[in-house]
């Protein structure tokens, strides 16, 4: 086995001043249901200085500022914020921004974000049943024929699409995915797999194949921390491993989510238990899953710095 020492695109971090920009469910005194349990920590700053700190010493050499539910009143207004840190830090080098398929105005934003040069995607959590029990009693927004005329348009500016939704959704991406082939899909956190024992994972796994099929789909391993445990190789491996048998190294990317999973691991350690993850496969595997996929399903131009 051979270790991974190469360049890394960090496919799903974010930068935040709560003090000085509009985040709703960062202010003081708010509290909002959050899996990861108290998150008072990360109602902080955190910039390129920050993570590049954090990072230190593995060799970052881009990343994927992902939207971080700003005050959805002026969607263009974090996009500008975004870019503007990629001009003064040179990250991030790519924008996920924020969109919500379903209002009146999303042709206007959609064509504003498109605007951006280091717009790539966008996001809108499309939420729904909230467990596998509930599926059945209650659809996601994949399912509104508003919401679906809004990611229509997504086609016309050459935006991918970002999904953060937990598993037991996924049916309804596939049928997105299958009825939208030309946009790219890339689902956040591995389908956010909460629970890990072996019913869970086996229903988990089975989601994710069904989804695997879609050409159109790519998957981040990210967010994969778990509620008052260690972030280890030992309880993140078996997911991690899952993704690249479903999807292959070259449709799977690496996500730190740091400042979020900060509350479950610092970032230098867990970007180590990444690489010994995935260090029993081929040198480009390793390679794929760290800088190749996201730097192709993203169009990011990085070179390496060693």
């Amino acid at each position: 086995m051979s270790r991974y020492d190469g360049p890394i695109l960090d496919a799903h971090q974010h930068f935040w001043e709560p003090d000085r920009n509009p985040h709703p469910w960062l202010k003081p005194g708010v509290r909002i249901p959050f899996r990861y349990g108290d998150y008072e920590a990360i109602k902080r700053r955190y910039l390129p200085d920050d993570y590049r700190r954090d990072a230190a010493p593995h060799d970052i050499v881009a990343s994927v500022y992902v939207e971080t539910e700003w005050d959805p009143g002026d969607p263009l207004g974090e996009t500008a914020y975004a870019a503007g840190l990629a001009a003064e830090w040179g990250l991030p080098n790519a924008i996920v921004a924020q969109a919500w398929l379903d209002r009146d105005d999303v042709a206007a934003v959609l064509a504003g974000q498109a605007a951006c040069p280091l717009v790539r995607s966008v996001r809108h959590k499309p939420g729904g049943p909230d467990s596998p029990d509930a599926v059945g009693r209650g659809r996601t927004l994949m399912s509104d024929e508003t919401w679906r005329a809004g990611y229509a348009l997504l086609q016309r500016h050459g935006l991918r699409f970002d999904l953060q939704t937990p598993w037991w959704n996924l049916d309804e991406a596939v049928a997105l995915a299958r009825d939208f082939p030309a946009t790219a899909i890339i689902l956040n956190h591995a389908g956010l797999p909460a629970r890990r024992d072996p019913d869970s994972l086996g229903r988990w796994r089975a989601a994710l194949a069904r989804f695997a099929a879609c050409p159109n789909a790519t998957v981040k391993a990210s967010g994969l921390g778990q509620p008052d445990q260690a972030w280890t190789p030992e309880l993140n491996g078996p997911v991690v491993r899952t993704l690249i048998d479903l999807f292959g190294a070259d449709r799977v990317m690496f996500g730190s989510n740091f400042p979020v999973d900060s509350l479950c691991a610092e970032l230098s350690p867990m970007i180590d238990g990444f690489k010994a993850i995935v260090a029993p496969l081929a040198p480009a595997e390793q390679e794929a899953f760290f800088i190749g996929t996201a730097r192709r399903v993203y169009g990011v131009a990085v070179a390496a710095t060693r």
